[in-house]
C-alpha cells in the first residue's frame, strides 16, 4: 500500500506524544528541564555525527575535510530566502492556531514544543529517501525504522517540553505524504550526490535545533529550511562537486 510508511511514521509520533505526555506527569519541573537538556545534547551529537560523515573522508592514512563551501553557501543563501519568506513566523502562526483549536490555549510552551519537535523529526534524508521508496516501490522499511526513532524522540520531547511536540505528526504526514505522492517525479532528481548533500545540510540544521534545546531559542531554524533545497540543487553544479 503506497503511503503506508508515512502513516506508520505519523502513528508512531502520536504514540510517542501519548507516552511522553503521561510520563511527563511523574517529573518535577526541574527534572523536565534536565531531560530537555539531555535530549538537546543527544540531538547535538547525532547532528555532529551526520555532518562529519558528510564532510570528512579518509585519503590514504590522512583524514581530510571538504564541502565547507557547500555548507556556507547553502546555509547563508537559504537563510536569506527563509527570512524573506518568513517560514518561522508561518510555523508559529500555525502552531498558535493549532494550540487554540486543540483546546491548549493556556499552554505557553505549546508553540515552541510544536515547532522544535516538528523540525527535529522532519529534517533529514531518511524522511525524503524513505518517502520516495514508499512511493516508487511500495517499500516502507526506511520510514518504519524512522518511525521507531521518532517515537523515542517525541516521547522524550513531549515529557520535557509539553504536548505541543506530539502534534509534530501533522507536518510529518504532510511532508512525507506529499513526497510519496510525487515520488516518481522526485526520484530522478535525488541522485546519490544529492542525497549526500541533503543529509549533510540536514544534519547541520538538526544541530541548530539541538542548540535551541540546550540554550533556549537562539537560532530561527525554520527560516534555514530552504538550505535543504539548495543542497539538492548544488549537487548539479559542477563547481560544487
Amino acid at each position: 500500500m503506497t503511503g503506508l510508511g508515512t502513516l506508520i511514521n505519523g502513528a508512531a509520533i502520536a504514540a510517542g506524544g501519548f507516552l511522553g505526555h503521561f510520563a511527563g506527569r511523574f517529573f518535577k519541573e526541574d527534572q523536565q528541564e534536565a531531560v530537555n537538556k539531555a535530549c538537546g545534547v543527544s540531538v547535538l551529537f547525532i547532528a555532529v555525527a551526520g555532518a562529519m560523515e558528510g564532510m570528512l573522508s579518509v585519503e590514504g592514512q590522512a583524514l581530510s575535510s571538504g564541502r565547507s563551501m557547500l555548507v556556507v553557501l547553502c546555509l547563508s543563501i537559504g537563510t536569506i530566502i527563509g527570512e524573506l519568506i518568513g517560514i518561522e513566523e508561518a510555523f508559529e502562526r500555525f502552531g498558535e492556531w493549532l494550540k487554540i483549536k486543540t483546546g491548549n490555549g493556556g499552554d505557553s510552551s505549546f508553540v515552541n514544543a510544536f515547532v522544535t519537535c516538528s523540525l527535529t523529526v522532519s529534517i533529514g534524508a531518511m524522511a525524503i529517501v524513505g518517502a520516495i521508496q514508499d512511493g516508487v516501490t511500495g517499500d516502507y522499511s526506511t520510514l518504519a525504522v524512522k518511525a521507531v526513532l521518532d517515537l523515542i524522540i517525541v516521547a522524550v520531547m513531549t515529557s520535557s517540553m509539553g504536548k505541543g511536540a506530539a502534534f509534530s505528526a501533522i507536518p510529518v504526514l504532510v511532508f512525507e505524504g506529499s513526497i510519496t505522492l510525487m515520488a516518481k517525479l522526485v526520484a530522478p532528481v535525488m541522485t546519490e550526490t544529492a542525497i549526500a548533500y541533503l543529509a549533510l545540510i540536514g544534519s547541520v540544521l538538526i544541530f541548530c535545533v539541538g542548540i535551541n534545546l540546550v540554550w533556549g531559542k537562539k537560532v530561527r531554524v525554520a527560516n534555514m529550511l530552504p538550505a535543504v533545497v539548495l543542497a539538492v540543487i548544488a549537487a548539479y553544479l559542477p563547481f560544487m562537486s
